[in-house]
């Protein structure tokens, strides 16, 4: 078999394993990675354990160019976040605070008039 076959089937196993009784929150997995459990929730595996991100915001939850995208745009305080927005912010879904991603977890860190994410960036308006 060449290798280009090898990589395909490779590919298309893995998309079935995790569209057809994939991993669930809590089950071991290795090393670090995502995948779409549902429209609005996605797995990371963190720590050796797959755990549950919401993607609240209007895109979800989407697969698309070997690559899991979740919108976490419309997300609250206290919702688990990705190890990759560790100490980014996003502004709360009624525009009146900040929160962060600290440890996991979604925190409240400023309340404000006015927020606004303008490419990445985070202001808030007091």
């Amino acid at each position: 078999m060449n290798r280009s076959l090898l990589a395909l089937v490779s590919v298309v196993g893995s998309l079935l394993f995790a569209g057809c009784g994939g991993p669930k929150a809590g089950d071991d997995c290795d090393g670090g990675g995502f995948v779409c459990q549902e429209a609005v929730l996605a797995l990371e595996c963190r720590s050796g354990t797959w755990r549950e991100v919401p993607c609240r915001g209007p895109l979800g939850c989407r697969e698309s160019d070997d690559a899991v995208r979740c919108d976490t745009s419309g997300n609250d305080a206290g919702d688990a976040c990705a190890s990759s927005a560790e100490g980014r912010g996003l502004c709360r879904r009624d525009g009146k605070a900040v929160l962060e991603c600290r440890q996991g977890v979604l925190v409240e860190t400023a309340s404000c008039a006015s927020c606004v994410v303008q490419n990445s960036e985070v202001t808030c308006q007091p």
